[in-house]
């Protein structure tokens, strides 16, 4: 039998691995000794909205099997996710899925130390079926449940953009059909100049971190529907000009988003929240698919001294290995795993931590001198491990 001490700080030390995204090590003041006679192992189970994602991974944050069922096309055909039918393809590949993930693994359910399952937030039809899955099955193998909040799982993603690349018919483009809204966006953007058509800059006298792309998003669909009347578009024809306009929206959306950043690092130091050595800045979720997005965030961080990390594409997206290796932060750490788990719900929204937007607001920080987006062609800069 082995006992482990761990002692963990309270910042997040950033250190680079190769091949795996494990760079990551929260440290926490205070000592967990665990007396085990064999590794930790942790199911991750993912189904918050339309991809259904199963991983194990252990304490060292090695992946040992995963596998990932993409509802993406399915829902490219409906213009949009349909709640209904996402929960009906959860439950129909649930269980494939995670059969799979153990498989290539090399384990079965009795080699696992706990199952961490994502309840919130996300679709309640969608989480639903991955917490019934997840209970159901730590209760059948006598196993720790772990709730995870997807949000503390990655990072924040914007799906605004796929509403504006179906209004510009960007699908009926060889080579675009399969794409999401946001990567084709991004592939036309590159055909382009981001700065031919101006968008408005918003939010300038909202004195808080918030992003809002509504004004945006209207001036969007208001531009298109100018092109269209100008160039006599009808049906499934695509306005001339649909390259200059995907690279300014997508210039509009990163200046946006790295001015409200901006503020929140000034903000973070004033208050002395950042540890003055290393700073850090974690760039994930769907968003950092997008290398204009990357090279944007990368800029800030030069000018503030950060250094930018990213996760491979791979797991940007949904997937269950970050939901595995959540669970196994909070299982080497002895917190967050439930102890009835009967008592766990699933919940569409969900706060993480205490909201600062007044305080925020309260301190009329103005950016006198944000950072002006320099289109770098080698947007692969950043730490990617």
């Amino acid at each position: 039998m082995t006992c482990r001490c761990i002692l963990r700080c309270v910042h997040y030390n950033i250190q680079r691995k190769t091949n795996k995204w494990n760079s990551l090590h929260t440290q926490f003041r205070y000592f967990h000794v665990t007396c085990q006679k064999k590794r930790p192992l942790v199911l991750g189970i993912e189904s918050s909205c339309d991809d259904t994602g199963a991983a194990i991974v252990d304490e060292s944050g090695h992946i040992l099997g995963d596998a990932l069922y993409s509802q993406h096309l399915i829902h490219l055909n409906h213009g949009g996710i349909i709640p209904p039918i996402a929960k009906d393809l959860h439950i129909k590949y649930i269980n494939p899925i995670v059969s799979q993930a153990l498989e290539r693994a090399g384990v079965t359910p009795k080699d696992l130390s706990a199952i961490a399952t994502t309840v919130k937030p996300g679709l309640p039809m969608s989480l639903m079926v991955g917490l019934l899955y997840g209970t159901k099955m730590a209760k059948e193998h006598n196993k720790p449940f772990i709730p995870i909040h997807h949000m503390q799982a990655h990072a924040l993603t914007v799906r605004m953009v796929e509403k504006v690349a179906r209004r510009l018919k960007l699908r009926n483009i060889p080579g675009y059909e399969t794409l999401s809204g946001g990567g084709a966006i991004e592939k036309m953007a590159k055909l382009g100049d981001h700065l031919s058509i101006r968008f408005p800059v918003v939010m300038t006298q909202t004195l808080n971190c918030n992003f809002s792309f509504a004004g945006l998003k209207q001036r969007a669909q208001e531009i298109i529907q100018e092109e269209e009347q100008k160039y006599g578009i009808v049906a499934d024809e695509i306005i001339p000009t649909v390259a200059n306009f995907c690279a300014s929206f997508q210039y509009a959306v990163a200046r946006h988003m790295i001015r409200r950043l901006e503020r929140a690092l000034i903000y973070a130091e004033a208050k002395g929240f950042i540890p003055e050595r290393p700073k850090s800045m974690v760039l994930s979720g769907g968003v950092a698919c997008n290398e204009f997005i990357r090279d944007a965030v990368r800029q800030v961080c030069n000018k503030y001294d950060y250094e930018l990390f990213c996760p491979p594409p791979k797991l940007c997206t949904d997937n269950g290995i970050m939901i595995a290796w959540n669970g196994m932060e909070k299982w080497i750490a002895g917190k967050g795993i439930t102890k009835d788990i009967d008592s766990i719900t699933v919940e569409n929204k969900s706060l993480i931590g205490k909201s600062l937007i007044e305080d925020v607001e309260n301190t009329r920080i103005r950016l006198r001198n944000p950072v002006k987006l320099v289109q770098n062609k080698d947007a692969s800069q950043e730490t990617t491990s």
